[in-house]
């Protein structure tokens, strides 16, 4: 009857960056739960929010990641079954398409696992090499910046309902902000592939949640960051810095010649994580956009941070109309 039947293995890659000359592959091993974000039905919600957060890692196996020219390099998974492959290999950027994606094969290298292993044990993954033409680079976040989560709601009820009760397909984008971050991506001459970022407190276990929300509300392709379960455990640690600085921190110094563009919003603490980066770099904070959430105390609370920061250009936004007229007058996208 199957009672004992093993699950299969899969291997999800995490879209990543790099450079021409620096290979950057995340991903994690783990038990197929056959979840389906599509599937319909309220108890089919509850069951697939269930096997998201509680995965089963494969944990000390070795990964491959191929390349197109069919080099190959390897890393070995931790005990919640994350790797990372980071290597230096020359001339990336000749195997990238004109959007500077590289398409990569992970698999397990040690094929006597004694599991069936899905798709004949070949999962596609892609980091993105910036194009030399880019002018500048975003880094967004995602909750209640793209998203509306509800992270300023009284014990975060909103976010519990919105994340187990609603499909990604159903969950709808803030107005205009597809739209806005295609015109940043094709930047002031309209040509260009500026390179986007998303970042967010959410876990990695809600990568595929997240991928599948940009994908249906047409956002710009770009990798996306998160943080692994156990960097909540951290959370409260004064002397800890967010995992997202310290992915935004990585982003700036894989890029130094490139400037970027941070938006975020006045809900938590994306005001103070932008402000203590733009002063760390000041030579790379172009301006720094931060959505206006329903909550006076916190708009307050923005609104000083930023009185006292004059070094980049700041706007709190309420609409994302404004944000893109601060764009246009400061040469970062066409004009209409």
């Amino acid at each position: 009857m199957g009672i004992f039947k093993k699950d299969k293995l899969q291997i999800l890659g995490f879209q990543g960056y790099g450079k021409p000359n620096k290979l950057y592959v995340r991903g994690r091993a783990l038990k197929d739960e056959e979840i389906d974000l599509q599937e319909k039905g309220f108890f089919k919600l509850i069951q697939n929010t269930w096997k998201r957060f509680e995965s089963d890692e494969i944990k000390h196996t070795n990964i491959t990641v191929k390349l197109p020219n069919a080099s190959s390099y390897t890393a070995t998974t931790d005990k919640d079954g994350y790797f990372l492959v980071e290597e230096e290999v020359k001339q990336l950027d000749e195997i990238a398409n004109t959007e500077g994606w590289v398409n990569l094969e992970l698999s397990y290298t040690d094929t006597n696992l004694k599991r069936e292993i899905l798709h004949q044990n070949r999962f596609p993954t892609e980091m993105l090499i910036p194009s030399n033409t880019a002018k500048f680079g975003v880094i967004s976040d995602i909750d209640d910046t793209i998203l509306h989560t509800g992270v300023v709601s009284s014990l975060k009820w909103r976010v519990l309902v919105n994340t187990v009760f609603k499909r990604a397909t159903k969950r709808a984008a803030l107005e205009g902000t597809a739209s806005f971050y295609h015109r940043l991506h094709l930047g002031k001459s309209g040509t260009v592939a500026n390179p986007i970022f998303y970042v967010s407190h959410s876990p990695w276990n809600l990568y595929r949640y997240l991928e599948l929300f940009l994908k249906t509300n047409d956002f710009p392709k770009g990798p996306i960051l998160l943080r692994s379960m156990a960097s909540f455990r951290a959370r409260n640690r004064k002397s800890a810095a967010p995992q997202k600085q310290h992915e935004i921190v990585n982003i700036l110094e894989t890029y130094p010649e490139l400037p970027f563009v941070l938006i975020g919003d006045s809900g938590e603490k994306d005001g103070d994580i932008y402000i203590e980066i733009a002063k760390r770099y000041p030579n790379q904070v172009k301006a720094i956009y931060l959505r206006s959430v329903n909550d006076t105390k916190r708009i307050e609370r923005v609104t000083s941070l930023f009185k006292e920061f004059k070094e980049v250009p700041f706007l709190l936004v309420k609409e994302t109309e404004d944000a893109i007229v601060h764009a246009q007058k400061h040469g970062f996208i066409k004009a209409d």
